[in-house]
């Protein structure tokens, strides 16, 4: 009945090559996309951000853990004077510590490099204690600028802490005590040590960030100035500073708050692109850098001269120079093309270079031109006669380089029996439940949900490796068959060299293409699937992980083969793959199983036996984080075999380790949320079978949406005494709820009886989070079709609630919202009749907005229908207004049921207004001609209507009007309606 909820993420995507491994778990209805991870400079720059908050993890850390103020208890001083905090004199500049003071600060910095644990919780309670006494901060300052006898990592220590008490309560500091910090690091960004002028460096910038850089109007001219100094710390210090604000406070600088002083900046950066040293032409580039996605008009009013500095810096001895400017490169090629098109075979054969730079930092940067290239409408212009030099360097990228294979362990080939650690397991995120038409065989349309698909990986596992093969992908679905000719003598060799590292990435080459060049490559495929099979089993097991994701690349097209012939070996030894000795193998091979899940549906109901047993053995071998993916294939199998997994013999397989796992996780483990996905999928699939299971599971989910619902109140009441609860749960149970609803039916109706649903209801279709109403609407939808007695009673309630929902900024929510007001209407009949115009307006407007979802659009045509099949006389007169974007917004649907409801609303409608659908009736005829087989008294209604146009108008303004048909929708209306 639809596609359940964009599923959530096992802890990695499927189509990504993992850190640095094989593609690893899937995430269904996510591409290869998900590579990239996050887009910082406004979808160009897949990188990290700049990890720039101290030395040391350890260092961050002890900074975070001292920074919130507050303790009852006091911090130990000499009773007889007022401690070695006293209040700040009135001149700030004068203040000095207090010598025992300074060594009790002194010894607690020193305590904090200690790995102890004990020790470091002593540590915490001490800096909450000196949190209450503000001149704690002047010492912090102090240590850090003034205190040169210590050593470096005390001191950066010092200002890191003092960070962070910034950044938790500036405000409260006074006003002495901000002046003495602020003048403390102006005086001192030029310090000896390249660590305490970074330190100062983020300071500052923490400080501007708090609201600072209008009431510190000295900072940046001051700043600007210094970097005239001749004394080279000072010009870097003060540099790493700007390049700092730069990268915080961009926005702002290119404003009229601060009276653009970007305008002053920009071209004083630029005179530093040819300074001597080589740290102060990156950190210029650097700040220059941070505003062309921006397009701050300072810099595209000196946009050539910016590019010329970048050309005359292309062979600059030192990589990190190069590396930005290839950042700038790639930022340019979206953002300026019109100003490099003219350069652009001089790029292309820079970045070839770069590409291969000895640096993979550089080689990493330059790598990321092809992926932004690719999305550029000139790109197969301009890089055609390129691609003989390009390809075979972005497939020499996709090679394991050595320190993978040492990060990867990938010598190790059993290690099944070893625990995950938790670093393994990667925080998971729930994805609410959408509601789409039966008849949709593809993902759901664009969402709110889409912002979410990104890699799950740490950001720092983008590499080259990953970047040549996304590349690769791209320029695939550009060049289509086009690039075969460059790859495929490349590819045999690669996919049968005797060192395995050279045939994994030839296996890799394979998946990457397989999107683009899936034409082209269909002749080959009968011999290199068996090839691929056969890598399986090799005895490297990253060769045979990357063989499980290339292969599930290639599943739509083995589906479309005889099963004897490809499917059923596939199947075969992706099984055993599942059961291998290692666990990166495991997790793959789970992944394609579940891709070959999505692509054969009902080809695999034969199997099942075979399936289950392997996938419940599984239960039994498997550790935690593999456990979880588990999890998305046994759910997937559910989704696409359906109600064949109803027998017996599968149940009494299936469910027996699942409620084990059910009843093994307390309601505070996230562990549930995949579980409760999978089980949700179960519950549909399985139908009545569930029902022995249900009672528990239904109450449970009830239970899990009621402490949920109490925990948010009890948090928006007292903050400060209570955690905001994790939303999730609440969602992930709703949306097993739905899974109920929709596999049991009418069986639900006793459960919903004895339960407060419906009153939990109400307040969750009013929570504030967006994933928390559009699962709620998927939910009532549910329900309004399995048990609408309990509906029923609260539909003045809802239906204000629905309506305001109907708002396409939340596409999710909109689309379930609007799914359940049809629902509804069908069971209401004419009692919707007060409820009409609560939703029609809004209805009528999001079928006429531009750009708005396929998915979207379907849903509110066929509410649309239902609301004038129930009530024709309210809806009719709005007919004109919507019934073009109507007819096109369900011509290409299948037959169905809502179909049906939909259509018969739109007749009944053009009853009560005939001369709404006048101007548009070619739309109406096209729209009929859709239907394949529609009922009988469907059928008679489109040829009353059909005929009495055409006896109104006559028949030859008819005959005039049906030329403009194109031939094969006269040819049916001619065969199926006589006109």
């Amino acid at each position: 009945m639809r596609i359940r909820r964009a599923p959530s993420p096992p802890p990695v995507a499927r189509f990504h090559i993992p850190p640095p491994a094989l593609p690893s778990p899937r995430l269904r209805g996510r591409g290869w996309r998900s590579w990239r991870g996050p887009r910082t400079w406004a979808g160009v720059d897949r990188r990290p951000p700049p990890v720039r908050r101290g030395r040391s993890r350890r260092h961050a850390t002890i900074a975070a853990s001292g920074a919130q103020p507050g303790s009852n208890t006091e911090p130990q001083r000499p009773s007889a004077d007022p401690g070695p905090y006293p209040r700040s004199s009135p001149c700030a500049m004068d203040w000095q510590p207090d010598e025992q003071g300074l060594q009790q600060v002194l010894q607690l910095l020193k305590d904090s490099q200690s790995p102890n644990t004990a020790t470091q919780r002593i540590v915490q309670d001490k800096l909450k204690q000196l949190n209450q006494f503000p001149d704690f901060n002047n010492y912090l300052i102090f240590v850090l600028t003034r205190l040169k006898s210590e050593d470096e990592p005390t001191r950066s220590l010092s200002g890191l802490i003092l960070k962070n008490n910034v950044k938790a309560h500036y405000q409260s500091f006074p006003p002495p005590v901000a002046d003495f910090i602020k003048q403390e690091c102006l005086n001192n960004i030029g310090d000896a040590s390249s660590l305490i002028r970074a330190t100062i460096g983020i300071l500052i910038t923490t400080i501007a960030s708090k609201g600072e850089l209008q009431m510190w109007p000295e900072l940046l001219p001051q700043l600007c100035n210094l970097l005239n100094s001749e004394d080279y710390n000072t010009c870097e210090g003060a540099f790493g500073a700007l390049q700092k604000i730069c990268e915080d406070s961009s926005e702002l600088l290119d404003s009229d708050a601060l009276n653009r002083p970007l305008n002053i900046m920009i071209p004083k950066f630029l005179q530093f692109f040819k300074h001597c040293s080589p740290k102060i032409r990156s950190h210029a580039i650097a700040c220059v850098n941070q505003f062309i996605m921006d397009r701050a008009q300072a810099l595209m009013d000196n946009i050539d001269t910016f590019i010329e500095h970048l050309f005359a810096l292309a062979v600059d001895d030192d990589p990190e120079v190069r590396k930005n400017v290839c950042r700038a490169l790639v930022m340019l090629l979206e953002v300026r093309i019109d100003r490099l098109i003219p350069h652009m075979h001089s790029i292309i054969q820079y970045m070839l270079q770069r590409t291969q730079d000895h640096d993979e930092n550089v080689a990493l940067e330059a790598c990321e031109f092809w992926l932004t290239l690719a999305e550029q409408p000139i790109c197969k212009e301009v890089l055609a006669s390129h691609l003989v030099q390009l390809i075979p360097i972005l497939v020499n990228g996709m090679k394991y380089s050595e320190i993978d294979i040492i990060l990867l362990k990938g010598d190790v080939e059993e290690d099944e029996a070893v625990p995950d650690s938790e670093q393994d397991i990667k925080p998971r995120f729930h994805k609410s439940r959408t509601v789409t038409l039966p008849h949709e065989a593809e993902r759901p349309d664009g969402s709110e949900d889409a912002e979410d698909d990104d890699d799950d990986d740490a950001l720092s596992d983008w590499n080259l490796r990953k970047c040549s093969a996304a590349a690769l992908d791209v320029l695939a679905n550009v060049f289509r068959e086009e690039l075969l000719p460059h790859l495929l003598p490349l590819l045999k060799g690669l996919l049968f060299h005797p060192e395995w590292v050279v045939k994994e990435s030839g296996i890799l080459v394979l998946g990457a293409i397989a999107e683009g060049c899936m034409q082209g490559m269909v002749p080959y495929l009968p011999e290199l699937i068996p090839h691929l099979i056969q890598c399986l089993s090799d005895k490297k097991a990253l060769v045979r992980s990357i063989a499980c994701w290339t292969l599930s690349r290639y599943a739509h097209w083995v589906v479309s083969q005889p099963p004897d012939m490809h499917l059923k070996p596939l199947m075969t030894e992706l099984l055993k793959r599942i059961l291998d000795g290692n666990k990166r193998v495991q997790e793959a091979a789970c992944s394609a199983f579940a891709t070959l899940e999505e692509e054969a549906c009902t080809e695999l109901v034969p199997y099942l036996s075979y399936i289950l047993d392997t996938l419940v053995f599984a239960f039994g071998k498997y550790q935690h984080k593999n456990l979880l993916i588990l999890y998305d294939a046994i759910g997937t199998l559910a989704d696409s075999v359906g109600h064949h997994l109803n027998q017996p013999e599968y149940i009494q397989k299936l469910m027996p380790p699942l409620i084990q796992k059910w009843n093994e996780l307390k309601d505070e483990d996230k562990d549930l949320f995949p579980l409760l996905e999978c089980l949700s999928s179960v519950a549909t699939a399985l139908q009545s079978g569930f029902l022995p299971y249900c009672e528990p599971v239904y109450q449970r989910c009830v239970t899990l949406v009621q402490k949920t619902l109490a925990q948010a109140m009890m948090y928006t009441q007292h903050p400060e005494q209570y955690e905001a609860p994790d939303k999730d749960f609440m969602i992930v149970a709703l949306d097993l709820l739905s899974g109920l609803a929709e596999g049991l039916g009418g069986h639900v109706e006793q459960l919903v009886a004895r339960s407060n649903i419906m009153t939990l209801l109400f307040q969750c279709m009013q929570d504030s989070m967006p994933e928390v109403r559009q699962s709620s609407f998927a939910l009532l939808g549910d329900l309004t079709k399995a048990c609408f007695i309990h509906v029923k009673p609260c539909i003045a309630e809802f239906m204000p609630i629905l309506g305001t929902n109907l708002n396409p900024e939340f596409i999710s929510v909109c689309n379930n919202a609007t799914w359940a007001i049809g629902e509804i209407c069908m069971h209401m009949g004419a009692e919707m009749q007060p409820y009409v115009q609560m939703v029609l307006n809004n209805l009528v407007e999001i079928i006429n907005r531009p750009n708005t979802p396929k998915t979207l659009l379907e849903n509110t045509a066929i509410t649309i229908g239902r609301l004038g099949y129930v009530c024709p006389q309210e809806v009719a007169p709005m007919l004109q207004q919507f019934i073009r974007p109507w007819c096109t917004s369900l011509r290409n649907i299948r037959d169905n049921e809502e179909k049906d409801s939909a259509f018969r609303g739109i007749c009944m409608m053009i009853g009560v207004n005939p001369g709404g659908v006048v101007q548009d009736f070619i739309f109406f005829c096209d729209a009929v001609a859709s239907w394949v087989s529609p009922k009988d008294d469907l059928r008679d209604m489109f040829y009353k209507i059909l005929h009495g146009f055409k006896d109104q108008v006559g028949e030859e303004n008819w005959q005039q009007f049906s030329e403009q048909f194109p031939p094969l929708l006269k040819e049916r209306l001619a065969a199926f309606y006589g006109v």
